[in-house]
């Protein structure tokens, strides 16, 4: 059963369904929405978001780096944020990530209290450092904040929730004036002007870039910032395990989070008044992705775990030209870690796509060509490539002036040249892979969540504007302008709240095991990376750029037993329920992350955008409605679904 609910401006509906997620905590699903004994008729996606949740109280409104970085973490900080017990720390904002979102945040919470800047590797390693494309955004007097809202709407097959696509393409111009101010060094013409691309999707030249390495330029530009700031700390390699949630009232509540430095292997306890997540995507439940080995899907998981609604996980972009090692004249010597992105620009240049026959196939099936929005040239290479049997295509801009070439995408031309392949006079090998998740942890206008003190921005957050895709160069965006729209509704949180230095008591510590070189944890590791392996293959297998609903439920199926057999093998090698380590954490988010994509996809019974199933092809006007996985209220006490909650203390 599925109801309609109208939604706000932009007509969007809510997708409701009886389903239940077989996900990290036996997810609820609901078929309608009642209050006060009647059917609301009218909910938007911020300001109604409230009462979707039934939380009453609670209202929603609508890389080069610097050779001079240093690493943060001994930093001298307030005394406020150093008390007597070293492995806890507090402060008045948590940020966990430190890509574009969470470095912009911190920039700017850091002007009324400290911030921790908590990161899983090396600061500038995200998402951001391997953007190349670029930050659309309305810059040329030719262009205009309706035209990008258009392409947006399109790309993301009007399930884009209109007031969040508005307020982006908005604000976004402002936002790239500020890092301009900042620092960062976008790409000029000869007219001394921004030197604005176009990519597919875009009916307009509107994305500020510098060469193919856009993203590294402007962590570059921040991570700057934030090393000058006396009132940011940085913590690199402290894993986010989970996070401290409460209850008070109809409300959940986050106090902070813990965390796993990777280096020393000690647990640190981080006590915030706000918290910030911004800790990217999910690529690694798949076996090929563009994202870097940190991205996991931790953040949405342990939102998840801590009773936040997430949606629309179902829709998961693959870019359609990452670098095909199998077709380069040298192949690698060992496998890469992430996928080699090919990026966007090169077809937005004139880069032409070939099958291996020298025959071009994009026209054959949209009118755009290789222009068309990345679901559409995805799932033609993808068709390309199971209709001939063979494992790449073939992406051609030889035929542009070399010297062009080598300015734009100098990146992309030392990269394949390192292994025999000459772009200016050869065609690159491509083959889709995982990008970008359009799914996340469910966020308003402002960031926040239903969640009190938790606010997301970036990839694992769902604000509205993606919808069922992504347009091309609208991530970076999106993630500057709700990083400075979360800013004043936290600084009013952390006005509100005070910090109690007894919260650290509040809930169970998580452990390390002792011996990290014992038979049990080489036992535990080495299980753990097989079955990684066989979680990535049943992704790509079942719930790829095609789907069906018998592959789905095959796949929900193995899921599920495949995760029981490796919580049981961790048990039966004395694994306990506090305990915590990279590998292990790592693999219960990316169980929890396939779950709640698998879930969402057999809820969502049309295709629509990047999720496209062979029993239900055809768009439905009645099902143009976001996916939404409320949070349970069933206690799950297993492993994988462990919530660090507020123990009850007498």
């Amino acid at each position: 059963m599925t109801t309609s609910i109208a939604g706000g401006s932009s007509n969007l509906h809510y997708r409701l369904s009886f389903r239940q997620a077989k996900g990290c905590r036996q997810s609820s699903w609901i078929s309608s929405l009642t209050f006060n004994g009647c059917l609301r008729n009218e909910i938007s996606w911020s300001d109604g978001l409230s009462k979707l949740l039934q939380f009453q109280r609670y209202k929603f409104s609508r890389s080069t780096i610097s050779k001079n970085w240093k690493p943060l973490g001994t930093r001298k900080v307030s005394v406020s944020s150093c008390l007597r017990d070293s492995t806890v720390k507090y402060f008045d904002f948590a940020v966990i990530g430190s890509g574009v979102a969470g470095l912009r945040y911190a920039l700017e919470v850091a002007k009324y209290g400290t911030v921790a800047v908590i990161t899983k590797a090396e600061p500038h390693e995200s998402n951001t450092n391997y953007a190349q494309g670029g930050v659309s955004a309305v810059l040329s007097p030719s262009d205009s904040v309706e035209s990008h809202m258009q392409d947006t709407m399109v790309a993301g097959a009007y399930l884009c929730d209109e007031e969040t696509v508005r307020v982006v393409c908005t604000e976004g111009p402002d936002r790239i004036r500020e890092l301009i101010a900042m620092g960062a060094m976008f790409d000029h013409g000869e007219d001394g002007n921004l030197h604005l691309a176009r990519e597919g999707g875009h009916s307009h030249h509107r994305i500020v870039h510098a060469a193919d390495m856009t993203g590294r330029e402007i962590e570059r530009a921040l991570l700057e910032a934030v090393v000058n700031d006396p009132n940011i700390s940085v913590f690199e390699h402290h894993f986010a395990i989970d996070l401290l949630t409460s209850q008070d009232g109809p409300d959940m509540v986050c106090h902070g989070v813990d965390t796993l430095n990777t280096e020393t292997q000690q647990v640190f306890r981080f006590i915030s008044k706000v918290t910030l997540l911004a800790s990217g995507g999910a690529g690694h439940i798949y076996p090929s992705t563009t994202n870097p080995p940190v991205a996991t899907g931790d953040g949405m998981a342990m939102a998840h775990r801590a009773q936040a609604v997430i949606s629309n996980m179902e829709f998961v972009q693959f870019h359609p030209t990452a670098l095909a090692d199998e077709g380069l004249p040298i192949k690698p010597i060992k496998a890469r870690e992430n996928a080699f992105l090919i990026t966007e620009a090169v077809r937005g240049d004139g880069g032409i796509l070939y099958n291996l026959d020298w025959e071009r196939f994009m026209p054959l099936y949209d009118e755009r060509a290789e222009l068309a929005p990345r679901d559409v040239v995805a799932r033609s290479i993808d068709d390309q490539l199971k209709k001939r049997c063979e494992k790449y295509v073939l992406l051609d801009i030889s035929h542009k002036p070399r010297e062009k070439i080598l300015s734009h995408f100098p990146n992309i031309a030392a990269e394949c040249l390192q292994y025999g392949l000459d772009i200016t006079r050869q065609p690159i090998p491509v083959v889709p892979a995982a990008h970008y998740m359009c799914g996340g942890v469910r966020a308003g206008l402002q960031g926040e969540t239903n969640v009190q003190g938790l606010y997301v921005a970036g990839e694992v957050a769902c604000t509205g504007l993606h919808g069922a895709n992504r347009l091309a160069s609208n991530s970076l965006l999106e993630a500057l302008v709700f990083a400075r729209r979360a800013v004043q509704p936290s600084i009013d949180h952390m006005k509100s709240s005070s910090l109690d230095l007894s919260a650290s008591n509040w809930w169970a510590r998580p452990v390390v095991p002792n011996s990290p070189g014992s038979n049990v944890m080489d036992n535990v590791s080495r299980k753990t990376r097989e079955v990684r392996r066989e979680l990535q293959s049943i992704m790509w297998k079942y719930v790829g750029i095609v789907r069906s609903t018998t592959r789905l439920e095959t796949a929900e199926g193995e899921i599920s037993e495949l995760e029981a057999q490796w919580e049981k093998c961790l048990f039966e090698e004395g694994w306990e329920q506090t305990m915590v380590g990279l590998e292990a954490c790592e693999m219960r988010n990316l169980f929890c992350c396939a779950k709640l994509v698998v879930s969402s996809a057999l809820a969502r019974h049309e295709s629509r955008g990047l999720h496209y199933t062979i029993d239900f092809p055809h768009v439905e006007e009645s099902k143009r409605l976001p996916t939404v996985i409320l949070p349970s209220l069933v206690n799950n006490n297993t492993w994988s679904s462990r919530q660090l909650h507020k123990q009850v203390i007498f």
